[in-house]
């Protein structure tokens, strides 16, 4: 069901004729302080990509790698609580995992989930027309990355960035059906920013998006951040990859252009909508609680590249 071609988020196949089974791992480096927060931001990370193909996730497994001969044990307790809590809330069963002796502290998960076979979401269905919708707001790698700067002494900006990691992409799960239907591609968008997934939606070569950086849901502060430098190494090797199929027609500041290519963490779904319900469905994502959700571009007949517009 999936392929090398399209950077799908995560292998899929048919278990039977209306059900198919979604299988993915994802694992990360801590992006803030407090361990317990940092599981519950990676096991939200790994699940992410079940939600990113349609999916409910069934079964988990950690994925740990820790130095335990130089850090407390207590520590390792912590992010494996984080992380059980976010499986329990999504609906999961935690059943177990694989650890490592490793100088640098990593912490994941391998996830087993379904989709119904009708209502794969695959980042490669988006069609001429389509509007795209992003349900979470961008800059957690700038905020992350001030946070190890020690340059953020806003805690209110730190909070709802860990917040906005923290939260579950579950919309298949709890969306209405109906409003599912009208959903023709996703992803989540992760380390290689809005601009990298969203060129994952056009690499048919035969689409590009209309993308507004001034619609662009953006975290708190982000923006100031950003125009003092605080980008994380992933933004500028982002820029790097993608910046020759990104065409910029736009007169905002260049600190949203670097935005669009920051590096995220757990960051939100990126759908194509049917854009005769694209409202709609925008409504009721934000009345799912994703309260940022915003409709952020377009989807036209093209090659592969993505236009900057006010």
């Amino acid at each position: 069901m999936t392929d090398w071609d399209s950077g799908e988020d995560a292998a899929v196949w048919m278990i039977d004729s209306e059900r198919a089974g979604i299988l993915t791992v994802d694992f990360i480096t801590p992006v803030v302080d407090d361990p317990k927060q940092w599981g519950a931001i990676a096991a939200a990370n790994s699940l992410s990509d079940v939600y990113a193909m349609g999916g409910r996730p069934l079964v988990a497994l950690n994925v740990v790698g820790f130095p335990s001969k130089k850090m407390d044990l207590s520590i390792l307790q912590a992010v494996l609580a984080g992380g059980m809590e976010k499986v329990t809330e999504s609906g999961a069963f935690l059943a177990g995992g694989h650890s490592v002796e490793d100088e640098e502290p990593k912490f994941g998960l391998v996830v087993f989930g379904e989709v119904p076979a009708r209502r794969i979401w695959k980042v490669s269905g988006a069609r001429p027309g389509d509007v795209i919708i992003l349900t979470k707001p961008l800059g957690t790698g700038v905020i992350a990355t001030a946070i190890k700067a020690d340059m953020t002494d806003d805690a209110e900006q730190t909070n709802e960035a860990i917040r906005s990691m923290m939260t579950l992409n579950d919309i298949p799960v709890r969306l209405d059906p109906r409003l599912l239907s009208e959903i023709n591609a996703g992803t989540d968008v992760t380390g290689f920013g809005l601009i990298g997934h969203m060129l994952d939606m056009v690499s048919a070569d035969s689409l590009d998006v209309c993308l507004s950086l001034s619609k662009l849901p953006l975290l708190p502060g982000v923006v100031e951040l950003a125009a003092m430098g605080l980008l994380p190494e992933g933004t500028y090797n982002n820029r790097i990859a993608y910046q020759d199929r990104v065409h910029d027609d736009t007169s905002c500041p260049e600190t949203h252009v670097d935005i669009a290519f920051d590096a995220q963490t757990s960051g939100g779904l990126l759908l194509a909508v049917n854009s005769a319900k694209a409202e709609t469905v925008a409504d009721a994502i934000r009345e799912l609680g994703f309260r940022n959700a915003a409709i952020i571009g377009r989807v036209e007949e093209g090659k592969g590249t993505i236009h900057l517009v006010d």
